[in-house]
Parts: C-alpha cells; structure tokens; sequence
C-alpha cells in the first residue's frame, strides 16, 4: 500500500499516479479522514502526557504523605476523555486502512503513461519461424497427436480448462522441471514448493485482496484461497518478519498450478490454451534494498529471457505502459513468445517491480546495517516461464509439415531422450 504520509505531503503527485492507471479515487475523502486522525491522535498524546504529569505528581504526593485524592480524581478524568476518544480514533484506523488497500501503486517515473496502444517495444529475440506449409494451430496438433483432450477437460471440470495426456504430460511436466533446475543451478535462486491455498492476509499481503477478490477462487468455510500464482505464498514467506541487511536479496523460485476465475471472461474465442483457469507456471520471486530493485528488475527479465532463448522460441519485450499494468506494480515487462500456428504474440512471462507497496501490505522489512532503522524491502516477481502459453509457442514453432512434434534440445533429456512426438 502506499503510505499516507506519502499521499499527505505529495498528493498532487500521487493523483497524477492514479490518473495514469486510470483510476478514480477521491483522496480528498481520505485526507479529510487523516486530519481528523491526526488531530484525536493529537488530542489523545496530549491527554496522556497530562495523565503522566499527574502520576509523577501523584506519586511525589504519596512519598511526602500529603494527601494526593483530588489528584487520583483528576487523572482518572483524563483518562476516561482517553477511553472516550478511542472508539472514534479506531473506526477512522479502520476506515483509512480500507481506504489505503484500495488505491494501486503509482506507476515508475520511467513507465510510458497511457493505454496498452503505449507499451514500449524494448527489443525483440529470434526471427518469427516462415513454414513451407500452412502452420496449424495448438489446439489442431494436439488433438491430432492426442496429447491434450479438451473435450474431456470440459466434461471433468468445465470449460478452459486442461487435459494433458501421454506425452502432452510429458512434455508439460518437462519444462516446469527444467525451468527449475535452470534458475536454481544457473540463476540462483532457492527453490521453494509452496502450498497452493492460502489465507485472506495472505491475498492481502501482495494486493489481490481486496481489490480483485471477484477473480479468486474461494474455499469456504476455511476461508482460503485458490493461488492466482505462486507469488502470493512465497511473498509471504516473510510476512511480518524482520531480515538483516546480510540476508538480501532473497531469491526463490517456485512451481505452482495457478488458477484463475477471470480465464472464461473474454468471450467464445478461448478455446485452446491461451486463457484457461488452471495453469502450471514458474514463478520468480526476489526481495531486495531499495537502491538496488531497479537492477534487480532487469536481472529478473534476463533470467526469463533465457528460457525463451534456450528453448529458440522468439520473443518480444514490451514495457507496459500506465494503464495496462498490475494493481501492484512500479513498472512491469511483459515478454510475448510468437505462435506461428495462431498467427499472434502471447504474454508468457510478465516481470514487475513492486518496490514497498507489498512489503507495506505485508509487513516485511530489514534492519538498514548503517542506520539500523528498519526499513522496508522492496519485492519483485516474474513468471520464469508461464505455461500452458509457452505450450502453444512450442507446439506451433516445432511443428513439422507431417504434423509432428520436434522436442526443443533442452528439453530431450526430461523426455527420456525422445527428440520427436510423433502420432500414435
């Protein structure tokens, strides 16, 4: 969240923010809200500076034997006014807090402002693949090597939804496993297999509640959450702790299904593998000083880069502009593998940098070495790849003109060996 301080002391700043997120929050309400906190909070130090007068008096009083009632009587008044006032500091807390969760994070002073029609094409990998033949799509290759059964995903479990089979799971399982053992032995980081549900504070922590509450899949009466991506649960690995400066950066990298409610919103054109409500991805998650995020932030894009490298996929990057970033995010590169089979470029991994607004949420912070006041960390994720689109790149650029399968290089020794997936 951002801090009200912040919003207070540079508000005309912060509404220029959300004008470039598009987003219409009255601060005037909420700083209305502060005043009034600020001055009971006021009222209230006052109020107990006066009741820590009095027991200093008191007890001066008592030592000289001299007789201290009026004294007690007066301090207890004050502290009624004390009880008095806090119900009301309360309810503004709280009101200010659901206020704070509401409002995004203010995109970076680099971020293009505007609509997707402004995301900065920052450079392109590989040559789109040119066929001597008619390319076909995911969804007709797999149906006809019989690697993934859409029809009888929807009859388990519903629409967009996924069915691998024989070496379609293969070749699914391959890559999250080679992406792991890529960033962990290449890259890294610490592998992490986190739980796939977790609680509301959770959410909270890293901005998907409440705001996107209507997206998640939700378990009740445990009140637990479906994860959208693993970067909820290892984000909150260090929820309400205190690091060390020697500690950071922190880097994981985590497997997880990740499932998503808003998958079947976009109309009849989803049939396949481009939007569906349970995926496998890779997620890459980083903890790291303030001074250094924005490094670490191109780091993080380099190291989901050499998985669309390795695997000759080509690859665009794209900075996204205001208006078409996460609720969450400073600034964030998207990556777009090209399928030839549908023709387009699909986001396989997106990479952003929160810098505090999830440790704020989320309570996460290290002790400065110099200062040693505690500060806040400043978090950054990224898919290190998502499947199933990067699925679909790969079916559609190593099709052959017979309709079978060449396996990508790296990816040949998960398979037992196998180069090809030929029909059965």
């Amino acid at each position: 969240m951002l801090d009200i301080k912040l919003i207070r002391e540079n508000t005309d700043t912060v509404k220029a923010g959300l004008k470039a997120k598009n987003v219409n929050i009255d601060l005037d309400v909420l700083l209305e809200l502060d005043k009034k906190r600020r001055g009971i909070t006021q009222a209230v130090d006052a109020l107990r500076s006066q009741v820590n007068t009095a027991n200093e008096e008191i007890g001066l009083l008592i030592k000289e034997k001299k007789d201290a009632k009026e004294k007690i009587s007066a301090m207890k008044d004050i502290s009624r006014r004390i009880d008095d006032l806090q119900p009301d500091l309360k309810e503004l807390d709280e009101k200010i807090s659901t206020s704070l969760l509401m409002i995004p994070n203010l995109p970076h002073a680099s971020v293009p402002v505007g609509s997707p029609a402004n995301n900065q094409h920052i450079r392109s990998w590989g040559t789109p693949k040119e066929f001597d033949f008619k390319p076909k799509t995911h969804i007709e290759l797999a149906e006809a090597l019989d690697i993934i059964d859409f029809k009888r995903a929807t009859k388990i479990s519903g629409s967009n939804f996924i069915l691998y089979k024989g070496m379609g799971a293969r070749l699914e399982r391959a890559l999250y496993c080679w992406m792991l053992d890529l960033h962990t032995t290449q890259h890294a980081y610490t592998e992490i297999f986190p739980p796939f549900l977790v609680n509301a504070a959770s959410m909270t922590g890293t901005g998907q509640l409440p705001k996107m509450k209507d997206d998640m899949y939700h378990l009740s009466p445990e009140d637990l959450y479906l994860i959208p991506t693993a970067e909820v649960p290892v984000t909150n690995i260090h929820r309400d702790e205190m690091l060390s400066a020697e500690q950071l950066p922190i880097n994981y990298a985590a497997y997880t299904a990740c499932f998503r409610r808003e998958a079947g919103s976009y109309g009849k054109d989803t049939r396949g593998l481009v939007r569906v409500h349970q995926f496998d991805k890779v997620e890459l998650v980083k903890f790291v000083k303030p001074e250094s995020s924005y490094d670490e932030l191109e780091a993080l894009v380099g190291h989901a880069e050499k998985v669309l490298q390795l695997l000759n996929l080509p690859y665009r990057v794209l900075m996204l502009a205001s208006g078409d970033m996460s609720f969450a995010a400073a600034k964030c590169y998207d990556l777009e593998a090209h399928a030839p089979g549908l023709g387009n470029w699909l986001e396989v991994s997106s990479c952003s940098n929160f810098e505090d607004f999830q440790a704020r949420r989320a309570n996460i912070r290290y002790r400065d070495k110099e200062t040693k006041k505690p500060m806040f960390v400043h978090t950054l994720n990224g898919s290190g790849v998502a499947l199933a689109r990067t699925m679909v790149a790969i079916l559609e650029n190593y099709q052959t003109k017979t309709g079978e399968i060449m396996i990508p290089e790296p990816l040949r020794p998960y398979m037992g060996g196998l180069d090809m997936i030929i029909r059965p």
